[in-house]
């Protein structure tokens, strides 16, 4: 799945972390297990601002959501996905949210024009991490899956 790349200095604040350094391993297991997702076939290795996650997960989009969960979080600069799924599957695209975009906006930019209803696919796509289609920041990463 490879590197993805995060903006350190927002996201959800965890245990332990600051902008200087990222959260411990059994802290992002912690994180990863808030939102429902499964950790427990997951190796996570944190050196300073990066963190690499490897092992096996059920589907491609357990193991994207496992990676950005851990990325937008404070003190994150780069995750390096190694996670095998057991069931793959089409990969997503991943886009950082900028100042003045909203779901809509998102949807149209990266489906094309017209494409903006498609914007529940991008939420319901990362879910749990988003509470509602309101709440993105400048900075989050979130997956853009493919569309059907």
């Amino acid at each position: 799945m490879g590197l993805l790349s995060f903006a350190k200095s927002v996201g959800a604040k965890i245990f332990g972390a600051s902008e200087a350094k990222a959260a411990t391993a059994d802290e992002f297991k912690k994180e990863i297990e808030k939102h429902g997702l499964d950790a427990s076939g997951v190796k996570i290795e944190v050196e300073g601002d990066h963190v690499k996650i490897s092992g096996g997960a059920a589907t491609t989009e357990q193991a994207e959501k496992i990676a950005i969960a851990i990325g937008n979080t404070i003190g994150v600069a780069t995750v390096q996905n190694d996670i095998t799924p057991v069931k793959a599957e089409a990969e997503s695209k991943f886009y950082t949210v900028v100042k003045g975009d909203n779901l809509w906006k998102i949807a149209e930019s990266q489906y094309g024009h017209g494409k903006g209803a498609k914007n529940d696919v991008i939420f319901n796509a990362n879910r749990p991490m988003l509470s509602s289609p309101d709440k993105i920041y400048p900075g989050q990463v979130l997956r853009i899956p493919p569309l059907a």
